[in-house]
Protein backbone atom coordinates (compact mmCIF):
# COMPACT_ATOMS: atom_id res chain seq x y z
CA UNK A 1 0.00 0.00 0.00
CA UNK A 2 2.81 2.37 0.95
CA UNK A 3 4.60 1.61 -2.35
CA UNK A 4 1.40 2.32 -4.28
CA UNK A 5 0.99 5.71 -2.54
CA UNK A 6 4.60 6.63 -3.30
CA UNK A 7 4.08 5.64 -6.93
CA UNK A 8 0.92 7.79 -7.11
CA UNK A 9 2.77 10.76 -5.59
CA UNK A 10 5.57 10.40 -8.13
CA UNK A 11 3.05 10.20 -10.99
CA UNK A 12 1.25 13.34 -9.78
CA UNK A 13 4.57 15.17 -9.40
CA UNK A 14 5.57 14.27 -12.96
CA UNK A 15 2.20 15.44 -14.28
CA UNK A 16 2.45 18.73 -12.36
CA UNK A 17 5.93 19.24 -13.81
CA UNK A 18 4.68 18.50 -17.33
CA UNK A 19 1.77 20.89 -16.80
CA UNK A 20 4.15 23.65 -15.66
CA UNK A 21 6.35 23.12 -18.71
CA UNK A 22 3.36 23.27 -21.07
CA UNK A 23 2.12 26.44 -19.40
CA UNK A 24 5.56 27.99 -19.76
CA UNK A 25 5.75 27.03 -23.43
CA UNK A 26 2.34 28.58 -24.02
CA UNK A 27 3.28 31.81 -22.19
CA UNK A 28 6.50 32.08 -24.20
CA UNK A 29 4.56 31.65 -27.43
CA UNK A 30 2.00 34.32 -26.51
CA UNK A 31 4.57 36.78 -25.14
CA UNK A 32 6.35 36.97 -28.45
CA UNK A 33 3.24 38.16 -30.32
CA UNK A 34 3.04 41.72 -28.90
CA UNK A 35 6.83 41.89 -28.81
CA UNK A 36 7.01 41.22 -32.55
CA UNK A 37 4.14 43.59 -33.35
CA UNK A 38 5.96 46.43 -31.59
CA UNK A 39 9.36 45.55 -33.05
CA UNK A 40 8.04 45.55 -36.62
CA UNK A 41 5.86 48.65 -36.35
CA UNK A 42 8.84 50.60 -35.03
CA UNK A 43 11.72 48.62 -36.62
CA UNK A 44 12.72 47.29 -40.04
CA UNK A 45 11.69 49.28 -43.12
CA UNK A 46 9.19 51.35 -41.10
CA UNK A 47 12.03 52.45 -38.82
CA UNK A 48 14.05 53.49 -41.89
CA UNK A 49 11.09 55.63 -43.00
CA UNK A 50 10.86 57.22 -39.53
CA UNK A 51 14.61 57.89 -39.40
CA UNK A 52 14.59 59.60 -42.80
CA UNK A 53 11.59 61.63 -41.56
CA UNK A 54 13.75 62.77 -38.63
CA UNK A 55 16.55 63.72 -41.04
CA UNK A 56 19.03 60.83 -40.62
CA UNK A 57 21.75 60.30 -43.25
CA UNK A 58 22.90 56.84 -44.42
CA UNK A 59 25.83 56.94 -42.00
CA UNK A 60 23.59 57.95 -39.09
CA UNK A 61 21.16 55.15 -39.95
CA UNK A 62 24.19 52.83 -39.88
CA UNK A 63 24.95 54.05 -36.35
CA UNK A 64 21.37 53.31 -35.26
CA UNK A 65 21.53 49.81 -36.75
CA UNK A 66 24.89 49.22 -35.06
CA UNK A 67 23.66 50.03 -31.55
CA UNK A 68 21.67 46.80 -30.81
CA UNK A 69 24.66 44.51 -31.44
CA UNK A 70 27.20 46.64 -29.52
CA UNK A 71 24.74 46.81 -26.61
CA UNK A 72 25.20 43.03 -26.30
CA UNK A 73 28.39 43.77 -24.34
CA UNK A 74 26.23 44.53 -21.31
CA UNK A 75 25.39 40.83 -21.12
CA UNK A 76 28.78 40.10 -19.53
CA UNK A 77 27.89 42.40 -16.63
CA UNK A 78 24.42 40.84 -16.36
CA UNK A 79 25.82 37.28 -16.38
CA UNK A 80 27.97 38.17 -13.37
CA UNK A 81 25.12 39.99 -11.59
CA UNK A 82 22.84 36.96 -12.06
CA UNK A 83 25.01 35.00 -9.64
CA UNK A 84 23.61 37.12 -6.77
CA UNK A 85 20.33 38.42 -8.16
CA UNK A 86 18.68 35.15 -9.06
CA UNK A 87 15.02 36.15 -9.51
CA UNK A 88 15.30 35.94 -13.26
CA UNK A 89 11.62 36.49 -14.08
CA UNK A 90 11.50 39.77 -12.14
CA UNK A 91 14.55 41.24 -13.85
CA UNK A 92 13.52 39.95 -17.27
CA UNK A 93 10.12 41.65 -16.90
CA UNK A 94 11.64 44.90 -15.61
CA UNK A 95 14.21 45.12 -18.39
CA UNK A 96 11.86 43.94 -21.16
CA UNK A 97 9.23 46.54 -20.29
CA UNK A 98 11.88 49.28 -19.93
CA UNK A 99 13.24 48.47 -23.39
CA UNK A 100 9.85 48.83 -25.03
CA UNK A 101 8.82 51.96 -23.09
CA UNK A 102 12.01 53.71 -24.21
CA UNK A 103 11.55 52.58 -27.81
CA UNK A 104 7.97 53.86 -27.94
CA UNK A 105 9.27 57.03 -26.29
CA UNK A 106 11.25 57.86 -29.45
CA UNK A 107 7.90 58.73 -31.02
CA UNK A 108 7.67 61.75 -28.70
CA UNK A 109 10.93 63.27 -29.95
CA UNK A 110 9.40 65.54 -32.64
CA UNK A 111 6.83 66.77 -30.08
CA UNK A 112 9.30 67.61 -27.30
CA UNK A 113 12.59 68.63 -28.92
CA UNK A 114 13.68 71.11 -31.56
CA UNK A 115 14.47 69.67 -34.97
CA UNK A 116 18.25 70.05 -34.67
CA UNK A 117 18.14 67.78 -31.58
CA UNK A 118 16.08 64.98 -33.15
CA UNK A 119 19.03 62.88 -34.37
CA UNK A 120 21.21 62.92 -31.20
CA UNK A 121 18.23 62.45 -28.85
CA UNK A 122 16.96 59.47 -30.86
CA UNK A 123 20.39 57.84 -30.75
CA UNK A 124 20.67 58.30 -26.94
CA UNK A 125 17.16 56.92 -26.23
CA UNK A 126 17.70 54.08 -28.71
CA UNK A 127 20.96 53.16 -26.95
CA UNK A 128 19.28 53.07 -23.52
CA UNK A 129 16.43 51.02 -24.96
CA UNK A 130 18.73 48.36 -26.36
CA UNK A 131 20.96 48.23 -23.32
CA UNK A 132 17.78 47.14 -21.50
CA UNK A 133 16.84 44.76 -24.33
CA UNK A 134 20.19 42.99 -24.44
CA UNK A 135 20.41 42.77 -20.66
CA UNK A 136 16.98 41.14 -20.78
CA UNK A 137 18.14 38.84 -23.59
CA UNK A 138 20.71 36.89 -21.61
CA UNK A 139 18.19 36.29 -18.81
CA UNK A 140 15.55 35.22 -21.34
CA UNK A 141 17.94 32.76 -23.02
CA UNK A 142 18.92 31.32 -19.64
CA UNK A 143 15.28 30.77 -18.61
CA UNK A 144 14.32 29.25 -21.96
CA UNK A 145 17.28 26.86 -21.87
CA UNK A 146 16.27 25.71 -18.38
CA UNK A 147 12.57 25.05 -18.88
CA UNK A 148 12.30 23.91 -22.53
CA UNK A 149 13.12 20.16 -22.58
CA UNK A 150 16.18 19.48 -24.78
CA UNK A 151 14.49 16.78 -26.84
CA UNK A 152 11.80 19.18 -28.13
CA UNK A 153 13.88 22.38 -28.43
CA UNK A 154 14.34 22.21 -32.19
CA UNK A 155 10.68 21.51 -32.93
CA UNK A 156 9.31 23.92 -30.31
CA UNK A 157 11.45 26.87 -31.37
CA UNK A 158 10.64 26.10 -34.99
CA UNK A 159 6.89 26.31 -34.25
CA UNK A 160 7.32 29.33 -31.95
CA UNK A 161 9.31 31.23 -34.54
CA UNK A 162 6.89 30.26 -37.29
CA UNK A 163 3.95 31.73 -35.36
CA UNK A 164 5.89 34.88 -34.50
CA UNK A 165 6.99 35.45 -38.06
CA UNK A 166 3.39 35.09 -39.23
CA UNK A 167 2.68 37.99 -36.87
CA UNK A 168 5.65 39.85 -38.38
CA UNK A 169 4.27 39.44 -41.91
CA UNK A 170 0.81 40.72 -40.97
CA UNK A 171 2.32 43.59 -38.98
CA UNK A 172 4.56 44.72 -41.85
CA UNK A 173 1.67 44.57 -44.31
CA UNK A 174 -0.64 46.62 -42.09
CA UNK A 175 2.14 49.00 -41.02
CA UNK A 176 3.06 49.70 -44.64
CA UNK A 177 -0.59 50.30 -45.53
CA UNK A 178 -1.04 52.67 -42.57
CA UNK A 179 1.91 54.74 -43.79
CA UNK A 180 0.43 54.77 -47.31
CA UNK A 181 -2.99 55.92 -46.06
CA UNK A 182 -1.62 58.35 -43.45
CA UNK A 183 1.82 59.51 -44.59
CA UNK A 184 4.03 61.50 -42.24
CA UNK A 185 3.20 62.42 -38.65
CA UNK A 186 -0.35 60.97 -38.65
CA UNK A 187 0.85 57.54 -39.69
CA UNK A 188 3.65 57.53 -37.12
CA UNK A 189 1.16 58.52 -34.40
CA UNK A 190 -0.94 55.42 -35.20
CA UNK A 191 2.13 53.11 -35.25
CA UNK A 192 3.44 54.39 -31.92
CA UNK A 193 -0.05 54.30 -30.36
CA UNK A 194 -0.53 50.63 -31.24
CA UNK A 195 2.99 49.88 -29.97
CA UNK A 196 2.20 51.53 -26.62
CA UNK A 197 -0.71 49.10 -26.13
CA UNK A 198 1.63 46.20 -26.94
CA UNK A 199 3.85 47.16 -23.98
CA UNK A 200 1.02 46.34 -21.55
CA UNK A 201 0.14 43.10 -23.35
CA UNK A 202 3.77 41.97 -23.48
CA UNK A 203 4.53 42.97 -19.87
CA UNK A 204 1.64 40.87 -18.57
CA UNK A 205 3.00 37.75 -20.28
CA UNK A 206 6.60 38.44 -19.17
CA UNK A 207 5.39 38.52 -15.57
CA UNK A 208 3.89 35.02 -15.99
CA UNK A 209 6.98 33.26 -17.35
CA UNK A 210 8.32 30.20 -15.48
CA UNK A 211 10.97 31.09 -12.92
CA UNK A 212 13.03 27.88 -12.48
CA UNK A 213 15.73 27.75 -9.80
CA UNK A 214 18.98 29.29 -10.99
CA UNK A 215 22.15 27.16 -10.92
CA UNK A 216 25.08 29.36 -9.97
CA UNK A 217 28.52 29.12 -11.57
CA UNK A 218 30.93 26.52 -10.24
CA UNK A 219 33.86 28.83 -10.94
CA UNK A 220 33.34 31.10 -7.97
CA UNK A 221 34.92 34.46 -8.73
CA UNK A 222 33.78 36.69 -11.54
CA UNK A 223 37.19 36.58 -13.23
CA UNK A 224 37.19 32.77 -13.40
CA UNK A 225 33.63 32.84 -14.75
CA UNK A 226 34.76 35.06 -17.60
CA UNK A 227 37.71 32.80 -18.44
CA UNK A 228 35.67 29.58 -18.58
CA UNK A 229 34.27 30.02 -22.14
CA UNK A 230 37.73 30.99 -23.44
CA UNK A 231 39.11 27.62 -22.33
CA UNK A 232 36.56 25.87 -24.57
CA UNK A 233 38.44 25.89 -27.88
CA UNK A 234 35.57 24.52 -29.93
CA UNK A 235 33.20 27.20 -28.64
CA UNK A 236 35.68 30.04 -29.16
CA UNK A 237 36.56 28.92 -32.69
CA UNK A 238 32.87 28.83 -33.64
CA UNK A 239 32.25 32.21 -31.99
CA UNK A 240 35.15 33.88 -33.82
CA UNK A 241 34.03 32.53 -37.19
CA UNK A 242 30.41 33.58 -36.68
CA UNK A 243 31.59 37.05 -35.56
CA UNK A 244 33.69 37.52 -38.69
CA UNK A 245 30.81 36.30 -40.85
CA UNK A 246 28.39 38.70 -39.13
CA UNK A 247 30.84 41.58 -39.62
CA UNK A 248 30.78 41.14 -43.40
CA UNK A 249 27.07 40.32 -43.50
CA UNK A 250 26.07 43.40 -41.52
CA UNK A 251 27.88 45.73 -43.91
CA UNK A 252 25.03 45.15 -46.38
CA UNK A 253 22.00 43.20 -45.08
CA UNK A 254 20.78 45.73 -42.46
CA UNK A 255 20.89 48.41 -45.17
CA UNK A 256 18.77 46.51 -47.70
CA UNK A 257 15.73 48.67 -46.89
CA UNK A 258 17.79 51.85 -47.18
CA UNK A 259 19.08 50.82 -50.63
CA UNK A 260 15.57 49.99 -51.85
CA UNK A 261 14.00 53.17 -50.46
CA UNK A 262 16.70 55.79 -51.02
CA UNK A 263 18.87 54.50 -53.90
CA UNK A 264 16.38 52.50 -55.96
CA UNK A 265 13.53 54.91 -55.04
CA UNK A 266 11.00 52.13 -54.52
CA UNK A 267 7.74 53.04 -52.78
CA UNK A 268 7.05 52.35 -49.11
CA UNK A 269 4.37 49.76 -49.84
CA UNK A 270 6.63 47.96 -52.34
CA UNK A 271 9.49 47.72 -49.86
CA UNK A 272 7.27 46.55 -46.99
CA UNK A 273 5.71 43.91 -49.26
CA UNK A 274 9.16 42.63 -50.26
CA UNK A 275 10.27 42.48 -46.62
CA UNK A 276 6.96 40.86 -45.70
CA UNK A 277 7.60 38.20 -48.33
CA UNK A 278 11.00 37.51 -46.73
CA UNK A 279 9.35 37.17 -43.33
CA UNK A 280 6.64 34.93 -44.74
CA UNK A 281 9.34 32.61 -46.08
CA UNK A 282 11.09 32.76 -42.70
CA UNK A 283 7.82 31.87 -40.97
CA UNK A 284 7.39 28.67 -43.00
CA UNK A 285 11.10 27.85 -42.95
CA UNK A 286 11.37 27.97 -39.16
CA UNK A 287 9.05 24.98 -38.91
CA UNK A 288 11.02 22.89 -41.40
CA UNK A 289 14.40 23.86 -39.93
CA UNK A 290 13.01 22.77 -36.54
CA UNK A 291 11.97 19.40 -38.00
CA UNK A 292 15.42 18.98 -39.58
CA UNK A 293 17.05 19.86 -36.26
CA UNK A 294 15.21 16.99 -34.60
CA UNK A 295 16.87 14.61 -37.11
CA UNK A 296 20.30 16.12 -37.80
CA UNK A 297 23.02 17.62 -35.62
CA UNK A 298 22.86 21.37 -35.01
CA UNK A 299 26.46 21.81 -36.19
CA UNK A 300 25.73 20.11 -39.51
CA UNK A 301 22.68 22.24 -40.23
CA UNK A 302 24.36 25.45 -39.08
CA UNK A 303 27.13 24.76 -41.59
CA UNK A 304 24.53 24.76 -44.37
CA UNK A 305 23.16 28.20 -43.47
CA UNK A 306 26.36 30.19 -44.09
CA UNK A 307 26.59 29.59 -47.87
CA UNK A 308 22.83 30.15 -48.18
CA UNK A 309 23.12 33.62 -46.60
CA UNK A 310 26.16 34.33 -48.80
CA UNK A 311 24.35 33.35 -52.01
CA UNK A 312 21.38 35.58 -51.13
CA UNK A 313 23.78 38.57 -51.15
CA UNK A 314 25.72 37.48 -54.26
CA UNK A 315 22.40 37.13 -56.12
CA UNK A 316 22.10 40.95 -56.26
CA UNK A 317 24.47 40.64 -59.25
CA UNK A 318 21.42 39.49 -61.20
CA UNK A 319 20.35 43.14 -61.44
CA UNK A 320 23.05 43.61 -64.07
CA UNK A 321 20.94 41.59 -66.53
CA UNK A 322 17.41 41.55 -65.06
CA UNK A 323 15.01 44.20 -63.76
CA UNK A 324 15.14 45.16 -60.07
CA UNK A 325 11.91 43.69 -58.70
CA UNK A 326 12.31 40.02 -59.82
CA UNK A 327 15.85 39.94 -58.41
CA UNK A 328 14.83 41.59 -55.12
CA UNK A 329 11.95 39.14 -54.69
CA UNK A 330 14.21 36.15 -55.34
CA UNK A 331 16.92 37.53 -53.03
CA UNK A 332 14.51 38.05 -50.14
CA UNK A 333 12.95 34.60 -50.56
CA UNK A 334 16.39 33.02 -50.39
CA UNK A 335 17.47 35.26 -47.51
CA UNK A 336 14.33 34.45 -45.52
CA UNK A 337 14.99 30.71 -45.79
CA UNK A 338 18.66 31.12 -44.85
CA UNK A 339 18.15 33.49 -41.91
CA UNK A 340 15.42 31.28 -40.43
CA UNK A 341 17.90 28.41 -40.31
CA UNK A 342 20.71 30.53 -38.88
CA UNK A 343 18.56 32.20 -36.18
CA UNK A 344 17.14 28.89 -34.97
CA UNK A 345 20.35 26.88 -35.14
CA UNK A 346 22.70 29.51 -33.67
CA UNK A 347 20.46 29.75 -30.59
CA UNK A 348 20.22 25.96 -30.24
CA UNK A 349 23.98 25.64 -30.75
CA UNK A 350 24.60 28.18 -28.00
CA UNK A 351 22.27 26.76 -25.35
CA UNK A 352 22.91 23.14 -26.30
CA UNK A 353 26.71 23.22 -26.24
CA UNK A 354 27.20 25.21 -23.04
CA UNK A 355 27.35 23.82 -19.47
CA UNK A 356 24.20 24.73 -17.54
CA UNK A 357 26.01 26.42 -14.65
CA UNK A 358 28.18 28.50 -17.01
CA UNK A 359 25.52 29.17 -19.66
CA UNK A 360 24.93 32.88 -18.90
CA UNK A 361 28.64 33.62 -19.35
CA UNK A 362 28.84 31.51 -22.54
CA UNK A 363 25.88 33.45 -23.94
CA UNK A 364 27.46 36.75 -22.87
CA UNK A 365 30.85 36.02 -24.44
CA UNK A 366 29.20 34.89 -27.67
CA UNK A 367 27.05 38.02 -27.64
CA UNK A 368 30.05 40.26 -26.93
CA UNK A 369 32.02 39.00 -29.93
CA UNK A 370 29.07 38.97 -32.32
CA UNK A 371 27.90 42.30 -30.91
CA UNK A 372 31.19 44.03 -31.69
CA UNK A 373 31.08 42.60 -35.21
CA UNK A 374 27.46 43.62 -35.59
CA UNK A 375 28.30 47.12 -34.40
CA UNK A 376 31.14 47.67 -36.86
CA UNK A 377 29.25 46.19 -39.84
CA UNK A 378 26.31 48.63 -40.23
CA UNK A 379 28.50 51.65 -39.44
CA UNK A 380 30.98 50.56 -42.09
CA UNK A 381 28.12 49.91 -44.50
CA UNK A 382 26.57 53.33 -43.86
CA UNK A 383 29.95 55.00 -44.37
CA UNK A 384 30.55 53.09 -47.62
CA UNK A 385 27.15 54.07 -49.03
CA UNK A 386 27.82 57.71 -48.10
CA UNK A 387 31.21 57.56 -49.83
CA UNK A 388 29.66 55.91 -52.90
CA UNK A 389 27.19 58.75 -53.54
CA UNK A 390 29.23 59.89 -56.56
CA UNK A 391 30.19 56.36 -57.64
CA UNK A 392 28.52 54.53 -60.56
CA UNK A 393 24.90 53.62 -59.79
CA UNK A 394 25.55 49.88 -60.26
CA UNK A 395 28.03 49.92 -57.35
CA UNK A 396 25.45 51.53 -55.06
CA UNK A 397 22.54 49.35 -56.17
CA UNK A 398 24.11 45.90 -56.24
CA UNK A 399 27.91 46.09 -56.43
CA UNK A 400 28.73 46.33 -52.72
CA UNK A 401 26.19 43.66 -51.78
CA UNK A 402 27.55 41.28 -54.42
CA UNK A 403 31.16 41.77 -53.25
CA UNK A 404 30.14 41.07 -49.65
CA UNK A 405 28.24 37.95 -50.76
CA UNK A 406 31.26 36.54 -52.63
CA UNK A 407 33.52 37.17 -49.63
CA UNK A 408 31.06 35.41 -47.28
CA UNK A 409 30.77 32.50 -49.70
CA UNK A 410 34.56 31.99 -49.60
CA UNK A 411 34.46 32.01 -45.79
CA UNK A 412 31.57 29.52 -45.79
CA UNK A 413 33.20 27.03 -48.15
CA UNK A 414 36.85 27.31 -47.11
CA UNK A 415 36.88 28.06 -43.35
CA UNK A 416 33.53 26.96 -41.87
CA UNK A 417 33.85 23.20 -42.62
CA UNK A 418 36.98 22.97 -40.43
CA UNK A 419 35.17 24.58 -37.49
CA UNK A 420 31.71 22.97 -37.70
CA UNK A 421 32.65 19.57 -39.14
CA UNK A 422 31.67 17.81 -35.90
Amino acid sequence: MHAMLNGLRRTLAVRRAESAVRKGLRVSLMEGIPANILANLLGGPLQTIYLTYLGFTAFQIGIVLAIPPIALLIQIVVAIAMQKRQNRRYYMTLLGVSHRVLWVGTGMIPLIFKQDAWVPVYIVVWLLSFLSAQACGVIFASIMADFVPPKIRGKYFGIRNMVHWAVVCITLLLGGQIMEWLPGAQGFAVLFGISALCIIWNGWHLAHYPNPPFQTSMNGSSFRMLLRPFSDRRFIAATLFISCFILVQNVVIPLFSYVMLEIMNLGTSTVTLIVMLQNLVMMVSYYYWGILNSKYATNTLLLWTFPLISISCAMWLGMSVLSLLPVLILVHIFLGFALAGYNLLAFNFLIGDSPKSERPMYISVFSAFTGIAGFIGPMLGGWLYNEAEDAPLWLQQYGMTTIAGILMLLMSLVVAPFIFRR
